[in-house]
Protein backbone atom coordinates (compact mmCIF):
# COMPACT_ATOMS: atom_id res chain seq x y z
CA UNK A 1 0.00 0.00 0.00
CA UNK A 2 1.09 3.57 -0.73
CA UNK A 3 0.45 6.30 1.30
CA UNK A 4 -0.11 9.69 -0.07
CA UNK A 5 0.52 12.24 2.86
CA UNK A 6 -1.14 16.07 2.19
CA UNK A 7 0.24 18.64 4.16
CA UNK A 8 1.32 22.46 2.58
CA UNK A 9 0.60 20.71 -0.76
CA UNK A 10 -3.14 20.59 -0.92
CA UNK A 11 -3.73 20.12 -4.53
CA UNK A 12 -4.27 16.76 -6.70
CA UNK A 13 -2.67 18.56 -9.50
CA UNK A 14 1.27 19.20 -10.61
CA UNK A 15 1.79 16.73 -7.47
CA UNK A 16 4.51 14.43 -7.95
CA UNK A 17 4.20 12.08 -4.82
CA UNK A 18 0.48 11.37 -6.21
CA UNK A 19 1.60 10.61 -9.42
CA UNK A 20 4.18 8.30 -8.35
CA UNK A 21 1.76 6.43 -6.15
CA UNK A 22 -0.47 6.17 -8.96
CA UNK A 23 2.27 4.88 -11.27
CA UNK A 24 2.92 2.23 -8.74
CA UNK A 25 -0.12 0.21 -9.20
CA UNK A 26 -0.59 -0.55 -5.48
CA UNK A 27 -3.16 0.29 -3.74
CA UNK A 28 -3.48 3.93 -2.56
CA UNK A 29 -4.54 5.92 0.74
CA UNK A 30 -4.49 9.51 0.37
CA UNK A 31 -3.84 11.19 3.90
CA UNK A 32 -3.99 14.31 5.66
CA UNK A 33 -3.69 14.14 9.27
CA UNK A 34 -4.80 17.59 12.58
CA UNK A 35 -1.43 17.10 14.44
CA UNK A 36 -2.42 18.55 17.63
CA UNK A 37 1.38 19.77 17.78
CA UNK A 38 0.45 21.59 14.89
CA UNK A 39 -2.98 22.80 15.49
CA UNK A 40 -1.86 23.96 19.44
CA UNK A 41 0.96 26.04 18.32
CA UNK A 42 0.77 29.44 19.62
CA UNK A 43 1.52 30.60 15.34
CA UNK A 44 -2.02 28.44 14.39
CA UNK A 45 -5.24 29.90 14.09
CA UNK A 46 -8.81 28.93 13.40
CA UNK A 47 -7.97 31.34 10.71
CA UNK A 48 -5.85 28.97 8.85
CA UNK A 49 -7.51 26.24 9.97
CA UNK A 50 -10.80 27.39 8.08
CA UNK A 51 -8.58 27.56 4.96
CA UNK A 52 -7.08 24.44 5.18
CA UNK A 53 -10.75 22.88 5.51
CA UNK A 54 -12.01 24.68 2.39
CA UNK A 55 -8.77 23.56 0.59
CA UNK A 56 -9.57 19.61 1.75
CA UNK A 57 -13.28 19.80 0.69
CA UNK A 58 -11.79 20.66 -2.90
CA UNK A 59 -8.82 18.08 -2.78
CA UNK A 60 -11.25 15.49 -2.09
CA UNK A 61 -13.59 16.61 -4.45
CA UNK A 62 -10.44 16.04 -7.03
CA UNK A 63 -9.57 12.71 -6.05
CA UNK A 64 -12.77 11.23 -6.45
CA UNK A 65 -12.71 12.33 -10.08
CA UNK A 66 -9.31 10.11 -10.01
CA UNK A 67 -11.56 7.45 -8.23
CA UNK A 68 -9.33 8.34 -4.93
CA UNK A 69 -10.62 9.85 -1.74
CA UNK A 70 -8.77 11.42 1.34
CA UNK A 71 -8.50 10.29 4.69
CA UNK A 72 -8.65 12.87 7.46
CA UNK A 73 -7.38 11.46 10.72
CA UNK A 74 -6.35 13.45 13.99
CA UNK A 75 -3.16 12.67 15.69
CA UNK A 76 0.41 12.42 15.67
CA UNK A 77 2.15 11.26 12.82
CA UNK A 78 3.77 8.17 13.74
CA UNK A 79 0.81 6.83 15.83
CA UNK A 80 -1.07 7.77 12.67
CA UNK A 81 0.88 5.49 10.22
CA UNK A 82 0.49 2.55 13.68
CA UNK A 83 -3.24 3.03 13.23
CA UNK A 84 -2.95 2.65 9.37
CA UNK A 85 -0.99 -0.31 9.59
CA UNK A 86 -3.32 -2.33 12.06
CA UNK A 87 -6.48 -1.20 10.29
CA UNK A 88 -4.69 -1.96 6.62
CA UNK A 89 -2.41 -3.87 6.76
CA UNK A 90 1.29 -3.61 5.60
CA UNK A 91 2.78 -0.30 4.64
CA UNK A 92 5.73 -0.27 1.76
CA UNK A 93 6.09 3.23 0.85
CA UNK A 94 4.97 6.73 2.08
CA UNK A 95 4.95 9.61 -0.23
CA UNK A 96 5.30 13.30 0.39
CA UNK A 97 6.53 16.51 -0.41
CA UNK A 98 9.61 18.15 1.12
CA UNK A 99 8.32 20.78 3.80
CA UNK A 100 10.71 23.78 5.26
CA UNK A 101 8.28 24.27 8.27
CA UNK A 102 8.22 25.11 12.00
CA UNK A 103 10.99 23.23 14.36
CA UNK A 104 7.83 21.43 15.05
CA UNK A 105 7.59 19.74 11.52
CA UNK A 106 11.39 19.32 11.68
CA UNK A 107 11.20 17.05 14.91
CA UNK A 108 7.77 15.32 13.81
CA UNK A 109 9.91 14.50 10.57
CA UNK A 110 12.45 12.83 12.58
CA UNK A 111 10.39 10.80 14.54
CA UNK A 112 8.60 9.76 11.26
CA UNK A 113 11.49 8.69 9.49
CA UNK A 114 12.05 6.98 12.74
CA UNK A 115 8.46 4.89 12.44
CA UNK A 116 9.19 3.73 8.76
CA UNK A 117 12.41 2.55 9.17
CA UNK A 118 11.22 0.36 12.11
CA UNK A 119 8.71 -0.65 10.36
CA UNK A 120 10.57 -1.33 6.94
CA UNK A 121 8.17 1.58 4.91
CA UNK A 122 10.43 3.34 2.57
CA UNK A 123 9.72 7.41 2.89
CA UNK A 124 10.05 8.81 -0.43
CA UNK A 125 10.12 12.60 -0.36
CA UNK A 126 10.10 14.96 -3.39
CA UNK A 127 10.57 18.85 -3.63
CA UNK A 128 8.16 20.68 -4.70
CA UNK A 129 9.57 24.36 -5.11
CA UNK A 130 13.11 25.70 -5.91
CA UNK A 131 13.82 24.80 -2.44
CA UNK A 132 17.20 23.13 -2.17
CA UNK A 133 17.34 20.15 0.55
CA UNK A 134 20.66 18.75 1.53
CA UNK A 135 24.38 19.91 0.80
CA UNK A 136 24.89 22.89 -2.19
CA UNK A 137 25.94 26.36 -3.03
CA UNK A 138 24.28 29.66 -2.92
CA UNK A 139 26.22 30.01 -6.16
CA UNK A 140 24.18 29.38 -9.07
CA UNK A 141 20.76 28.77 -6.84
CA UNK A 142 18.73 31.41 -8.94
CA UNK A 143 19.73 28.92 -12.24
CA UNK A 144 18.74 25.83 -10.21
CA UNK A 145 15.08 27.60 -9.41
CA UNK A 146 14.88 28.44 -12.77
CA UNK A 147 15.41 24.80 -13.73
CA UNK A 148 13.03 23.72 -11.05
CA UNK A 149 10.20 26.46 -12.44
CA UNK A 150 10.13 25.46 -15.90
CA UNK A 151 10.36 21.92 -15.79
CA UNK A 152 6.80 20.04 -17.52
CA UNK A 153 4.10 20.06 -15.71
CA UNK A 154 3.58 16.35 -13.89
CA UNK A 155 0.73 14.91 -15.45
CA UNK A 156 -1.44 12.82 -13.58
CA UNK A 157 -3.35 9.46 -15.58
CA UNK A 158 -6.15 11.20 -18.11
CA UNK A 159 -7.49 7.27 -18.45
CA UNK A 160 -10.86 7.11 -19.49
CA UNK A 161 -12.93 6.67 -16.51
CA UNK A 162 -11.53 6.57 -12.77
CA UNK A 163 -8.25 5.61 -13.50
CA UNK A 164 -7.38 4.73 -10.05
CA UNK A 165 -10.61 2.77 -9.63
CA UNK A 166 -10.77 -0.38 -7.34
CA UNK A 167 -6.82 1.27 -5.92
CA UNK A 168 -8.36 3.48 -3.22
CA UNK A 169 -8.03 2.17 0.22
CA UNK A 170 -11.70 2.62 1.39
CA UNK A 171 -12.40 4.24 4.63
CA UNK A 172 -15.06 5.81 6.88
CA UNK A 173 -15.96 8.21 3.97
CA UNK A 174 -14.64 12.20 3.70
CA UNK A 175 -15.64 13.82 6.98
CA UNK A 176 -18.09 16.80 7.49
CA UNK A 177 -15.50 18.81 9.34
CA UNK A 178 -18.85 20.59 10.42
CA UNK A 179 -17.77 23.88 12.54
CA UNK A 180 -13.91 23.37 11.86
CA UNK A 181 -14.30 26.32 9.07
CA UNK A 182 -15.91 28.57 11.21
CA UNK A 183 -13.93 32.38 11.42
CA UNK A 184 -13.48 34.03 14.38
CA UNK A 185 -15.91 36.86 15.10
CA UNK A 186 -14.78 39.59 12.84
CA UNK A 187 -13.15 37.61 10.44
CA UNK A 188 -15.88 37.58 7.58
CA UNK A 189 -13.64 39.18 5.16
CA UNK A 190 -11.22 36.38 5.17
CA UNK A 191 -9.95 34.81 1.57
CA UNK A 192 -11.13 31.03 1.18
CA UNK A 193 -9.18 28.24 0.38
CA UNK A 194 -9.62 25.35 -2.46
CA UNK A 195 -7.74 24.92 -5.45
CA UNK A 196 -10.40 26.20 -7.63
CA UNK A 197 -10.44 29.57 -5.93
CA UNK A 198 -6.80 30.00 -5.99
CA UNK A 199 -6.67 29.35 -9.72
CA UNK A 200 -9.89 31.36 -10.83
CA UNK A 201 -7.65 34.60 -8.22
CA UNK A 202 -4.39 33.59 -10.98
CA UNK A 203 -6.39 33.71 -13.66
CA UNK A 204 -8.13 37.70 -12.69
CA UNK A 205 -4.78 38.54 -11.73
CA UNK A 206 -2.95 37.26 -15.14
CA UNK A 207 -5.91 38.96 -17.37
CA UNK A 208 -6.89 41.95 -15.06
CA UNK A 209 -5.81 42.88 -11.94
CA UNK A 210 -2.14 42.57 -13.01
CA UNK A 211 -1.78 45.70 -14.92
CA UNK A 212 -1.80 47.96 -11.72
CA UNK A 213 0.48 45.36 -9.54
CA UNK A 214 3.56 47.38 -9.83
CA UNK A 215 2.00 50.91 -9.15
CA UNK A 216 -0.58 49.55 -6.82
CA UNK A 217 1.42 47.13 -4.22
CA UNK A 218 2.84 49.32 -2.11
CA UNK A 219 -0.63 50.82 -0.81
CA UNK A 220 -2.33 49.71 1.72
CA UNK A 221 -5.89 51.01 -0.34
CA UNK A 222 -5.01 49.60 -3.34
CA UNK A 223 -3.13 46.19 -2.94
CA UNK A 224 -5.85 44.22 -1.97
CA UNK A 225 -6.80 44.14 -5.75
CA UNK A 226 -3.10 44.91 -7.31
CA UNK A 227 -1.87 42.40 -5.50
CA UNK A 228 -2.08 38.66 -6.96
CA UNK A 229 -3.70 37.82 -3.39
CA UNK A 230 -2.71 34.05 -4.21
CA UNK A 231 0.02 33.84 -1.27
CA UNK A 232 -2.72 31.50 0.68
CA UNK A 233 -2.70 29.33 -1.90
CA UNK A 234 0.58 28.62 -2.08
CA UNK A 235 1.23 28.82 1.56
CA UNK A 236 -1.31 25.95 1.85
CA UNK A 237 -0.15 24.51 -1.53
CA UNK A 238 -3.73 24.75 -3.48
CA UNK A 239 -2.12 26.16 -6.16
CA UNK A 240 1.69 25.16 -7.41
CA UNK A 241 4.47 27.91 -7.71
CA UNK A 242 5.58 26.27 -11.12
CA UNK A 243 2.04 26.44 -12.54
CA UNK A 244 2.06 30.00 -11.53
CA UNK A 245 5.20 30.55 -12.55
CA UNK A 246 4.68 29.07 -16.04
CA UNK A 247 1.14 30.42 -16.54
CA UNK A 248 2.65 34.09 -15.88
CA UNK A 249 5.16 33.64 -17.98
CA UNK A 250 2.93 32.08 -20.99
CA UNK A 251 1.05 35.46 -20.46
CA UNK A 252 4.01 37.71 -21.04
CA UNK A 253 4.61 35.52 -24.07
CA UNK A 254 1.16 36.83 -25.22
CA UNK A 255 1.48 40.32 -24.65
CA UNK A 256 4.56 40.83 -25.77
CA UNK A 257 2.68 39.63 -29.13
CA UNK A 258 0.40 42.08 -28.61
CA UNK A 259 1.35 45.50 -29.92
CA UNK A 260 -1.96 47.12 -28.33
CA UNK A 261 -1.50 46.09 -25.06
CA UNK A 262 -1.50 48.66 -21.98
CA UNK A 263 1.71 49.92 -20.93
CA UNK A 264 2.25 48.81 -17.57
CA UNK A 265 1.90 45.14 -18.18
CA UNK A 266 5.53 43.71 -18.86
CA UNK A 267 6.94 45.40 -15.93
CA UNK A 268 4.36 44.48 -13.55
CA UNK A 269 4.21 40.61 -14.36
CA UNK A 270 7.93 40.92 -14.36
CA UNK A 271 8.36 42.44 -10.82
CA UNK A 272 5.30 39.38 -9.87
CA UNK A 273 8.27 36.97 -11.70
CA UNK A 274 10.92 37.86 -9.04
CA UNK A 275 8.98 37.81 -6.33
CA UNK A 276 8.07 34.01 -6.94
CA UNK A 277 11.84 33.53 -6.99
CA UNK A 278 12.33 35.73 -3.85
CA UNK A 279 9.42 33.48 -2.32
CA UNK A 280 11.98 30.33 -2.30
CA UNK A 281 15.37 32.46 -1.78
CA UNK A 282 13.72 32.88 1.92
CA UNK A 283 12.04 29.67 2.43
CA UNK A 284 15.91 28.33 1.43
CA UNK A 285 17.27 30.20 4.59
CA UNK A 286 15.43 28.33 6.97
CA UNK A 287 15.65 25.09 5.53
CA UNK A 288 19.62 25.15 5.71
CA UNK A 289 19.47 26.90 9.23
CA UNK A 290 15.81 25.97 11.00
CA UNK A 291 17.08 27.47 14.09
CA UNK A 292 16.47 31.15 12.75
CA UNK A 293 12.69 30.13 14.17
CA UNK A 294 14.07 31.20 17.32
CA UNK A 295 17.80 32.81 16.90
CA UNK A 296 18.90 35.75 15.39
CA UNK A 297 20.78 34.89 12.36
CA UNK A 298 23.60 37.31 12.86
CA UNK A 299 24.42 36.47 16.41
CA UNK A 300 26.50 39.72 17.04
CA UNK A 301 22.85 40.94 18.09
CA UNK A 302 22.15 38.43 20.40
CA UNK A 303 20.84 39.92 23.81
CA UNK A 304 20.25 43.41 22.14
CA UNK A 305 16.55 43.56 22.98
CA UNK A 306 15.41 40.61 24.68
CA UNK A 307 15.46 42.15 28.34
CA UNK A 308 14.33 45.15 27.12
CA UNK A 309 10.72 43.59 26.39
CA UNK A 310 7.57 46.16 27.92
CA UNK A 311 4.38 44.22 27.55
CA UNK A 312 2.53 47.76 27.63
CA UNK A 313 3.81 48.43 24.33
CA UNK A 314 3.88 45.10 23.02
CA UNK A 315 -0.01 44.66 24.10
CA UNK A 316 -0.57 48.46 22.03
CA UNK A 317 0.67 47.34 19.23
CA UNK A 318 -1.45 44.03 18.78
CA UNK A 319 -4.42 45.77 19.35
CA UNK A 320 -3.61 48.84 16.96
CA UNK A 321 -3.70 50.89 19.77
CA UNK A 322 -0.42 52.99 19.38
CA UNK A 323 -1.50 56.15 18.38
CA UNK A 324 0.09 55.90 14.90
CA UNK A 325 -2.72 56.06 12.61
CA UNK A 326 -0.76 53.83 9.80
CA UNK A 327 0.24 51.31 12.09
CA UNK A 328 -2.99 50.86 13.76
CA UNK A 329 -5.29 50.82 10.88
CA UNK A 330 -2.64 48.35 9.30
CA UNK A 331 -2.81 46.01 12.50
CA UNK A 332 -6.68 46.22 12.35
CA UNK A 333 -7.01 45.79 8.63
CA UNK A 334 -4.64 42.44 8.97
CA UNK A 335 -6.45 41.63 11.62
CA UNK A 336 -10.09 40.88 10.01
CA UNK A 337 -9.43 39.91 6.36
CA UNK A 338 -5.54 37.79 7.66
CA UNK A 339 -3.66 39.58 5.03
CA UNK A 340 -1.95 42.74 4.43
CA UNK A 341 0.64 44.08 1.61
CA UNK A 342 4.69 43.44 2.14
CA UNK A 343 5.37 47.31 2.77
CA UNK A 344 3.11 47.47 5.33
CA UNK A 345 3.69 43.96 6.85
CA UNK A 346 7.48 45.62 7.04
CA UNK A 347 6.29 49.19 8.54
CA UNK A 348 4.53 46.75 11.19
CA UNK A 349 7.69 44.61 12.02
CA UNK A 350 10.21 47.73 12.08
CA UNK A 351 7.59 50.16 14.09
CA UNK A 352 7.67 47.17 17.09
CA UNK A 353 11.41 46.40 16.46
CA UNK A 354 12.74 50.20 16.47
CA UNK A 355 10.39 52.28 18.07
CA UNK A 356 9.02 50.39 20.39
CA UNK A 357 12.52 48.40 20.53
CA UNK A 358 10.33 44.58 21.41
CA UNK A 359 12.43 41.22 20.23
CA UNK A 360 11.10 39.86 17.00
CA UNK A 361 10.48 36.49 18.72
CA UNK A 362 7.16 37.68 20.05
CA UNK A 363 6.16 39.63 17.94
CA UNK A 364 6.53 37.07 15.17
CA UNK A 365 4.61 34.42 16.72
CA UNK A 366 1.88 36.84 17.27
CA UNK A 367 1.55 37.70 13.52
CA UNK A 368 2.01 33.96 12.50
CA UNK A 369 -1.93 33.65 14.17
CA UNK A 370 -2.70 36.37 11.73
CA UNK A 371 -1.29 35.88 8.78
CA UNK A 372 -3.77 33.58 6.62
CA UNK A 373 -0.58 32.89 4.21
CA UNK A 374 1.82 32.47 7.10
CA UNK A 375 4.79 30.36 5.62
CA UNK A 376 7.55 29.87 8.22
CA UNK A 377 10.50 30.47 5.76
CA UNK A 378 9.29 33.74 5.18
CA UNK A 379 8.28 34.52 7.97
CA UNK A 380 11.16 34.59 10.20
CA UNK A 381 13.84 35.56 7.76
CA UNK A 382 11.97 38.53 7.04
CA UNK A 383 11.48 39.55 10.71
CA UNK A 384 15.00 38.73 10.93
CA UNK A 385 15.66 41.39 8.01
CA UNK A 386 12.88 43.69 9.24
CA UNK A 387 14.51 43.65 12.63
CA UNK A 388 18.08 44.19 11.48
CA UNK A 389 19.52 41.18 12.96
CA UNK A 390 20.61 39.52 9.74
CA UNK A 391 23.58 41.41 9.65
CA UNK A 392 23.67 41.13 5.81
CA UNK A 393 20.66 43.58 5.05
CA UNK A 394 20.18 47.62 5.60
CA UNK A 395 18.49 48.82 8.20
CA UNK A 396 14.96 49.42 7.36
CA UNK A 397 13.31 52.23 10.00
CA UNK A 398 9.83 53.49 8.36
CA UNK A 399 8.27 56.49 9.42
CA UNK A 400 4.40 55.90 9.55
CA UNK A 401 3.60 59.26 8.77
CA UNK A 402 5.13 59.26 6.37
CA UNK A 403 3.97 56.33 4.46
CA UNK A 404 1.08 57.44 5.47
CA UNK A 405 1.17 60.76 3.35
CA UNK A 406 3.10 58.19 0.59
CA UNK A 407 0.38 55.52 0.20
CA UNK A 408 -2.97 56.99 2.09
CA UNK A 409 -2.57 60.46 0.98
CA UNK A 410 -6.47 61.38 1.36
CA UNK A 411 -6.40 58.92 4.72
CA UNK A 412 -9.15 56.53 3.14
CA UNK A 413 -7.77 53.66 4.57
CA UNK A 414 -6.81 54.73 7.60
CA UNK A 415 -10.25 56.26 8.14
CA UNK A 416 -11.87 52.59 7.35
CA UNK A 417 -9.55 50.75 9.90
CA UNK A 418 -9.48 53.89 12.31
CA UNK A 419 -12.85 54.87 12.30
CA UNK A 420 -11.59 57.13 15.88
CA UNK A 421 -10.43 59.54 12.92
CA UNK A 422 -13.06 59.46 10.53
CA UNK A 423 -13.83 63.33 11.16
CA UNK A 424 -10.01 64.45 11.65
CA UNK A 425 -9.03 66.77 8.40
CA UNK A 426 -6.24 65.32 5.74
CA UNK A 427 -3.91 67.77 7.19
CA UNK A 428 -3.77 66.20 10.47
CA UNK A 429 -4.66 62.38 9.51
CA UNK A 430 -1.09 60.73 9.75
CA UNK A 431 -0.40 63.03 13.01
CA UNK A 432 -3.82 63.89 14.94
CA UNK A 433 -2.17 64.42 18.11
CA UNK A 434 -0.71 67.48 16.20
CA UNK A 435 -4.25 69.23 16.48
CA UNK A 436 -5.29 71.79 18.53
CA UNK A 437 -7.51 71.37 22.18
CA UNK A 438 -9.95 73.39 19.68
CA UNK A 439 -9.34 71.31 16.63
CA UNK A 440 -9.81 67.63 18.75
CA UNK A 441 -13.35 69.22 20.60
CA UNK A 442 -14.25 69.91 16.95
CA UNK A 443 -13.70 66.79 15.14
CA UNK A 444 -14.93 64.57 18.24
CA UNK A 445 -11.33 63.21 18.58
CA UNK A 446 -10.06 63.71 22.16
CA UNK A 447 -6.40 62.27 22.04
CA UNK A 448 -5.69 60.30 24.87
CA UNK A 449 -9.29 59.89 25.20
CA UNK A 450 -11.01 59.39 21.45
CA UNK A 451 -7.63 57.99 20.35
CA UNK A 452 -4.57 57.72 21.76
CA UNK A 453 -1.52 59.80 22.17
CA UNK A 454 1.60 57.84 19.67
CA UNK A 455 2.88 55.73 22.55
CA UNK A 456 6.46 56.75 21.60
CA UNK A 457 8.32 59.76 20.25
CA UNK A 458 8.81 58.54 16.98
CA UNK A 459 12.45 61.02 16.54
CA UNK A 460 13.79 59.59 19.90
CA UNK A 461 12.84 56.14 19.39
CA UNK A 462 14.79 56.25 15.97
CA UNK A 463 17.34 57.52 17.06
CA UNK A 464 18.06 55.40 20.66
CA UNK A 465 17.43 52.16 17.87
CA UNK A 466 20.15 53.74 15.44
CA UNK A 467 22.75 53.92 18.05
CA UNK A 468 22.26 50.39 19.63
CA UNK A 469 21.97 48.99 16.10
CA UNK A 470 25.26 50.21 14.55
CA UNK A 471 27.18 49.68 17.48
CA UNK A 472 27.13 46.39 17.20
CA UNK A 473 28.56 46.46 13.87
CA UNK A 474 31.79 47.75 14.20
CA UNK A 475 34.81 45.76 14.95
CA UNK A 476 36.71 43.08 12.97
CA UNK A 477 34.62 40.16 15.02
CA UNK A 478 31.38 41.98 13.89
CA UNK A 479 32.45 41.95 10.34
CA UNK A 480 33.53 38.24 10.08
CA UNK A 481 30.13 37.20 11.84
CA UNK A 482 28.08 39.28 8.55
CA UNK A 483 30.69 37.60 6.63
CA UNK A 484 30.21 33.79 7.74
CA UNK A 485 25.77 35.18 7.38
CA UNK A 486 26.56 36.05 3.82
CA UNK A 487 28.52 33.37 2.92
CA UNK A 488 25.64 31.28 4.17
CA UNK A 489 22.49 32.81 3.12
CA UNK A 490 23.62 35.80 1.02
CA UNK A 491 21.79 36.46 -2.42
CA UNK A 492 24.60 35.89 -5.60
CA UNK A 493 22.22 37.15 -8.05
CA UNK A 494 23.35 39.83 -9.50
CA UNK A 495 21.21 43.52 -9.24
CA UNK A 496 19.19 43.93 -12.51
CA UNK A 497 19.49 47.64 -13.44
CA UNK A 498 17.33 47.83 -16.46
CA UNK A 499 14.15 50.03 -15.92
Amino acid sequence: MNIVWFKRDLRAYDHEPLRQAIKSGDPILCLFVFEPALISADTFDRLHRGFIVDCLRDLHASLIQLGLSLHVRHGSMPDTLEQIAADYGKISTLRSHEETGEMITYVRDRAVRTWCRQHAVEWVETPQNGVIRGPYSRDGWSRKWLDRMSAAPIELPKAPGLPCSGRAVAGPGFPALTGLDVLPPGRSAVQRGGTDAGLSLLASFLNDRGLEYRKGMSSPATAWSACSRLSPYIAWGAISLKDIYQRTRQRQQQLRADKQRKAGWMQSLSSFQGRLRWHCHFIQKLEDEPELEFQNMCRIYDGMREDSFQTSLFDAWCAGQTGYPMVDACMRALQQHGWLNFRMRAMLVSFASYHLWLDWRPTARFLARHFLDYEPGIHYTQFQMQSGVTGINSVRIYSPAKQLVDHDPTGEFVRRYVPELAAVPDTHIAEPHRMSHDEQVKTGCLIGKSYPAPIVNHQEAIAAAKREVYARRRGPEAQAECQRVYERHGSRRRPNNRR
